[in-house]
Order: C-alpha cells, then sequence, then structure tokens
C-alpha cells in the first residue's frame, strides 16, 4: 500500500512539474500579447487617446491584424518599421475593415487609408518614406477628423 501511494504522489508530483513548466512557456506570450501601451493622435479637434498593440518584428508587422473577429473603438496597432521607407500594406485575412495612417519618424501622419477592404490582396500604399503605420477600426478618421498633417505622439516618434 505504502508503495502504491508513493507512485502515485510521484505521478502527481510530475504532473504538477508539467504544468509549472507549461505555464512558464506560455503565460509570458499570453502575458504579451494581451499588452498595450498608449498614444494619442493630436487632431484639430483635440487629442485622441489609443490603446495600441505593437507590432516590430518580421512576424509580428506579417500577422498584424489578421483572423481578428473585431477591433475595440480606440484601439490600434502600430506598425514599426524601423526607419522612414516606402510602405505597402494588404488587407489579406484580415475579416475587418480599417483606417490606416502612414506616419512619418517626426510623428506626423503623412498618408491616410480610409475602410480598407477586408480580405483583399491589394496593396496599399504609403505614397512617401514612412516609420510606421497605425492601424484603426474603420470610421475612426471619419468620426474623430484625423488629418494628413496631424501629429502622433508615441515613445516611438520621439515622445509620448
Amino acid at each position: 500500500m505504502t508503495l502504491a501511494i508513493r507512485t502515485a504522489s510521484r505521478r502527481v508530483a510530475a504532473l504538477w512539474l508539467v504544468l509549472a513548466c507549461a505555464a512558464l512557456v506560455l503565460l509570458p506570450a499570453a502575458a504579451r500579447a494581451a499588452s498595450f501601451e498608449k498614444l494619442t493622435v493630436v487632431t484639430k479637434a483635440g487629442p485622441l487617446g489609443i490603446d495600441i498593440e505593437m507590432a516590430v518584428t518580421p512576424a509580428e508587422r506579417s500577422k498584424g491584424l489578421m483572423y481578428r473577429a473585431e477591433l475595440a473603438p480606440n484601439t490600434g496597432m502600430l506598425f514599426d518599421f524601423g526607419f522612414e521607407q516606402p510602405v505597402t500594406m494588404w488587407m489579406k485575412n484580415t475579416y475587418i475593415p480599417l483606417d490606416m495612417l502612414f506616419i512619418r519618424a517626426d510623428g506626423r501622419v503623412a498618408s491616410i487609408a480610409t475602410d480598407t477592404v477586408p480580405l483583399s490582396t491589394a496593396t496599399i500604399s504609403s505614397g512617401v518614406p514612412v516609420k510606421a503605420v497605425l492601424e484603426l477600426p474603420a470610421g475612426t478618421v471619419r468620426a474623430r477628423g484625423i488629418a494628413v498633417g496631424d501629429r502622433v505622439e508615441h515613445r516611438l516618434f520621439g515622445g509620448g
């Protein structure tokens, strides 16, 4: 009987060890995926605070907002391209329409694409070299009066 209890205790301990190791691997990724940063778009109508996810690595930029069923108001994703360059985006595997702000290194909005077409593989060009792209729920640009020349405040642009 004692041998059976020890064997069962070892199995339970081994199971807890496996679960603890899995938690150590999975929790940081889950926490990172759920983490948001603050960003402000300064418009003529006033500042607009947005909670953003960052897309910095090539894998993060490639996936972007693909496969999402919704994007809450006042949230978005900021794509950091590291330095100013011509940028093209697309909506492949993206189920929700978006507004896109193409942003220079100084934080100024250089160009805007509104109401992009979900699932489209057509490219959407920045038109000029930009450092970043901010994707927002479609209709945000119109509703909040965001325009070319508005300023985006965030650590990526030396402020915020």
